[in-house]
């Protein structure tokens, strides 16, 4: 049976849903523990952060990696450094996922180089956007990266998973997506967004032998949320330091593993949003009256 525990510093984080379910899943005969070994995985926005953290986690595990980012020259760097740890075992690709092309010119890289796509990760993400005054072109890049990025992605990718039987689909979302963002809806509602996609894809082909996951970290070390401190951001940062730890890209890549091993759907890094989550479903109303609260606190009501 797979180990469902995971410490980061010192804390559980799994499981990631109530123990009940996770009973269920892993009583089923289709969930099986997956080895990255000799995989071929793609992530889109990996030169930093969060995807840069993936693909060396990944790399590690015995996967041949695509490194892949807007920075071409940063995806190259990292490249690098993990072809010199095993020569031949990943490539990196400046992509543009805003578009469809974007996206297919990516997979299309990805299949030249190590064949069949094994699993996909749509981590590229952008924290643009205030409040209803945000202009039309900020809205249409908000949703162009962080959820019409997953779904070209997935159009083009499925034929080819569902005719072999088997794929992975991996997405970056937020606990924003599970809550809300105080201070920026262009962000909270594409990260809403990102995850009922990812729901969606899992529901419609979990039986067919489609696996996805999909990650919900709260407060994570990258260039997002330092960029939240800056003014006319809405206070972003501040709130989500206000609510837990700030994790290491590193140790939400430890995570992420954990969970694709374990073939489940949620990565939750901060065991605290899982919380805040189950008491927004028991209570709507007393838990939004709590978010007008922090608002006022964190950013002014």
């Amino acid at each position: 049976m797979v180990s469902l525990k995971l410490q980061i510093r010192g804390r559980d984080i799994r499981p990631h849903l109530p123990i009940r379910s996770h009973r269920i899943a892993m009583a089923r005969p289709t969930i099986s523990s997956m080895d990255l070994s000799g995989k071929h995985v793609v992530v889109t926005g990996s030169a930093n952060g969060i995807g840069k953290a993936l693909v060396e986690r990944f790399h590690a595990a015995g996967a041949r990696v695509v490194v892949a980012d807007l920075d071409g020259a940063g995806a190259q760097q990292v490249s690098q450094a993990l072809n010199a740890l095993r020569a031949g075992s990943s490539i990196g690709v400046a992509a543009d996922v805003s578009s469809e092309q974007g996206n297919v010119q990516l997979i299309n890289d990805a299949v030249a180089a190590f064949g069949p796509i094994d699993l996909f990760w749509a981590n590229a993400g952008v924290g643009i956007g205030t409040d209803l005054s945000t202009t039309e072109d900020v809205w249409d890049a908000a949703f162009n990266i962080n959820v019409h990025a997953h779904r070209w992605a997935a159009k083009h990718l499925l034929p080819g998973w569902l005719e072999r039987g088997h794929g992975y689909f991996c997405s970056t979302a937020s606990a924003a997506g599970l809550l809300s963002q105080i201070g920026s809806a262009p962000y909270s509602l594409t990260k809403h967004a990102a995850v009922a996609f990812a729901e969606w894809m899992s529901l419609t082909y979990g039986d067919q032998g489609l696996r996805v996951s999909c990650l919900c970290p709260q407060g994570v070390n990258t260039n997002m949320l330092r960029q939240g401190d800056e003014p006319g951001v809405g206070g972003s940062s501040s709130v989500v330091r206000s609510a837990g730890v700030v994790l290491e890209p590193a140790e939400v890549a430890e995570a992420a593993l954990a969970v694709i091993e374990a073939e489940t759907f949620l990565v939750a890094p901060h065991p605290e949003v899982l919380t805040y989550w189950s008491r927004k479903v028991a209570d709507y109303d007393r838990w939004l009256a709590g978010m007008r609260k922090l608002q006022a606190r964190i950013v002014g009501g």
